[in-house]
Order: structure tokens, then C-alpha cells, then sequence
């Protein structure tokens, strides 16, 4: 394993952990525990490459390991050849909004769009210099012009042509903007115009505020706002599709964040934009496009203010009724993610002293005997079967490493003996589940 592991992805991954974050890349190497969540995410990604279209909702508990596994996901896909991106829901950013919350999550999607050259995100540009290249090359093959001879100003109208006759056979809904603002970014593009590359860029991605700002940098007439960004996404995942990927990939994380909406009516507005990407996906209206959803049982299960509260949505989501912990079903739309049990999370700790000794460089003198006995301290510790996380397990297990290889005349049982377990979940929650 240990040669496998870039020095890259093993700062990326204890830096991450350490902050008590999922690391952006290099998750596939402390992945333990999730092989049937991963035999079965291969197979929906291969009924997404043959264009059908899917949503999922990873369910668990807070620290379970959701976010974890969204970027697995990630991981996976890009090795399938996916185009993927992942958002987090927050108070600024939803589904449906009339105030700018929506467009903001399609900002955020598009700035973190992702493919296997470039894991960390920030892909867009690449991907959309390569479409033009192939229209360049469509181009200059279809007239019978050099590739030498065909970014002459000259042809210009060619490329033009084709791509915009490109763009309205992929697109439904706003193809005439989409393609009149690619073509400006190919103009940026081959003119070595950076200004206008980047303010086609900033319209692609959804951060105009205004028409009248967008109209006096480009020209174009609208914009990407809260009632049409859906549509985008769709006309992007086809148009990756055209250039040879696979599919496209959406991963949206922290869904307590559309339970917690305040009013009744807002709330169901998001779950109906939820409904209705649903039955798009499953109806066969949308190609090669995968969304994930992950959220707490509450997000699902409230019948208040969760996803149930929405009859539509309820129906669909129901869970299946012969599955049990042992006996899963993974075809099923709600995926529920089981805890790490303590083989599991001993294998997982092995893995991260070995990275974190890639890391830094160094041969920590700790052993398997060592791990097992942080694991006797922190799981006896009071409170550690109502609020202990696998994110706390981690973070202490690499708080000690680092205290350790910093000061290597410390006693490590002094170490292990002084962790203390608190409850992190967010501090709301609790509040919010007492009234209803």
C-alpha cells in the first residue's frame, strides 16, 4: 500500500483528517468497511455510462461517515471516466430559492466540477478547452483546412457554426446563451484575451448578479439564476457526455441544512425541486446523469420537517421493508450507512500510521499492540457509545501522533489516559428534535 500512496495524497489526507475534514483526494487508500457500498456504486455507475439516470440518499448518523463516502464516490466515478463536483447545502445555498440561494449552490457545483486529471476541482476551463478543440478539429476536418491554417481569423465563422449547432443540439433550455458565451470564451481563448476567457467563465458558472453586468461584458442577454441553473446542469452533463465522458456526477452533502429552512412553504419548495430531479432521473428525461444526496435520518425520516413530511417523496423513498442489517439492499434510492465496527476501525488506524509516516518521514514506534490499546481507552471512555464518531476516533488517534513525533520522550499511555469524549454533534439538532 504504502508505495501506491503519492506524498501528495498523504499530506492532503492527515492535513484533512487532522482538521477534521474528508480529504478531497486520497480517500481510496483509507476506505475500510464499504466494499458492498462500492461493488454496488460500480454498478449504478455502469447503468449511468449506458445512459440511464439515477439519485441516491446516503442516510447516517452525524460523523457516520456521509461525507466520507461522497468522496468516495468521487474516486470512484473519475476512474470510470466521470465528470463529477461536490456541494455542501448551507443557509445560502439550496435547491429553490427566489433570492439567489439556489444559483449560489449551482455556483459551487460548477467551481468544484472534477475529472480524474484534476480530483481537486476547478475543472471547467480544461474541460471546456478540450470541447473547443475537438469542434476546432471537427471543423478543420468537415472544410478540409490544416489544423495549422484553422485558427485563422478567417474560419472563424466556421467554428462559430459548428459550435453553435453543437451546443443547440445538446441543450433543451438556454442553448442560444450557452453557446453565445462559449464561443466568447473561445474568443478569449485563441485571441490570448484573459479578461474576456474569465467573464465567459464567471457567466458559465453562475456568478453574475445582474443582466446589465452580464450584457456589458459579453453581450449576452441572460444569466444563470435560481429558476433556470437546473437546466444548465443538464445541458452540461450532455454536453461532457459528447466529449467522450461517461456521465456526470453531482454529490450534495449537509442535506439537515434544507430540514433546518425555518418556513414550511420554503422547505417544501426544496423538497419539491428534490421530487422533481427524482422522477426526471428515473423517468428516463434526463441521460448519464448520477446525483447524490447525503443527510441524517431526520433529513429523511421526520415526518415534520424531513423528506416524509412530503408525501410524494415519502412514497418513493420508503425503505425496503425484508431488508435488515445484515441483509441489504443496495439497488434500493436510500442507501443507510452502517457504523465502522471495531475490526474495521483497528484495519483504518493501521492505514493512517503508515500514511502518516509517509507524511513526515518518520518511523513511529507505535504497533498494533498500541493501537489496540487506544482503542480499549478511548471506546471504555464514558460517553463513547452515545457521542464517539469515527471522526473523533481518527482526529485523537492523529492528535497523539503528532504530539508523539513532535516529543518522542513522552509516555503515550500518559497520552491515551488524558482523552476525554465530547459530544460533537451540531450543537441545534438536539433543539430542533425536542419540538417536534
Amino acid at each position: 500500500m504504502a508505495e501506491q500512496i503519492k506524498p501528495k495524497e498523504a499530506t492532503s489526507i492527515i492535513n484533512s483528517l487532522l482538521g477534521g475534514v474528508v480529504p478531497k483526494i486520497g480517500v481510496q487508500h483509507i476506505t475500510v468497511g464499504r466494499s458492498a457500498e462500492i461493488n454496488a456504486v460500480l454498478k449504478s455507475l455502469e447503468d449511468v455510462k449506458n445512459g440511464h439516470s439515477l439519485v441516491k440518499f446516503w442516510i447516517g448518523d452525524f460523523g457516520s461517515g456521509k461525507s466520507f463516502m461522497l468522496h468516495l464516490l468521487n474516486t470512484v466515478a473519475m476512474k470510470q471516466k466521470f465528470v463529477v463536483a461536490n456541494a455542501d447545502f448551507t443557509p445560502e445555498n439550496r435547491l429553490y430559492s427566489n433570492d439567489g440561494k439556489a444559483v449560489a449552490l449551482y455556483a459551487a457545483i460548477m467551481d468544484n466540477i472534477a475529472i480524474q486529471t484534476k480530483p481537486e476541482g476547478g475543472a471547467l476551463p480544461i474541460l471546456l478547452e478540450k470541447w473547443i478543440d475537438q469542434m476546432i478539429t471537427k471543423t478543420a476536418e468537415e472544410n478540409n483546412i490544416s489544423m495549422m491554417d484553422i485558427r485563422a481569423d478567417k474560419y472563424f465563422m466556421l467554428i462559430e457554426k459548428n459550435i453553435m449547432k453543437a451546443i443547440n443540439e445538446l441543450s433543451d433550455v438556454g442553448g442560444f446563451d450557452l453557446g453565445f458565451v462559449v464561443l466568447k470564451y473561445y474568443a478569449g481563448y485563441i485571441n490570448d484575451n484573459e479578461q474576456l476567457r474569465k467573464n465567459a467563465l464567471k457567466w458559465l458558472k453562475g456568478e453574475y448578479k445582474t443582466k446589465t453586468e452580464a450584457r456589458a461584458d459579453l453581450g449576452v442577454r441572460e444569466i444563470i439564476n435560481d429558476l433556470n441553473y437546473y437546466n444548465m446542469l443538464k445541458n452540461f452533463c450532455k454536453l461532457f457526455v459528447s466529449m467522450g465522458y461517461s456521465g456526470f456526477m453531482v454529490n450534495l452533502d449537509e442535506a439537515i441544512n434544507l430540514y433546518k429552512i425555518s418556513t414550511g412553504p420554503a422547505r417544501e419548495k426544496n423538497y419539491e425541486k428534490i421530487l422533481s430531479i427524482y422522477n426526471d432521473c428515473f423517468q428516463g428525461k434526463i441521460s448519464n446523469l448520477f446525483i447524490n444526496f447525503a443527510g441524517t435520518k431526520e433529513f429523511l425520516e421526520n415526518e415534520r420537517k424531513g423528506l416524509f413530511s412530503y408525501d410524494a417523496l415519502k412514497s418513493r423513498l420508503a425503505l425496503n421493508k425484508f431488508e435488515t442489517l445484515e441483509v441489504r439492499d443496495f439497488a434500493q434510492p436510500v442507501i443507510k450507512l452502517k457504523p465502522l465496527n471495531h475490526t474495521e476501525i483497528f484495519v483504518l488506524l493501521q492505514k493512517l500510521m503508515m500514511i502518516f509516516n509517509i507524511n513526515y518521514g518518520v518511523e513511529m514506534t507505535v504497533d498494533d499492540n498500541d493501537i489496540q490499546l487506544f482503542m480499549e481507552e478511548i471506546l471504555n471512555k464514558p460517553g463513547a457509545s452515545e457521542f464517539l464518531t469515527p471522526r473523533e476516533i481518527i482526529r485523537e488517534f492523529l492528535n497523539i501522533l503528532s504530539i508523539m513525533r513532535q516529543n518522542p520522550a513522552l509516555d503515550k499511555s500518559d497520552m491515551l489516559k488524558s482523552i476525554v469524549i465530547k459530544d460533537e454533534r451540531p450543537v441545534d439538532l438536539p433543539e430542533m428534535v425536542e419540538e417536534l
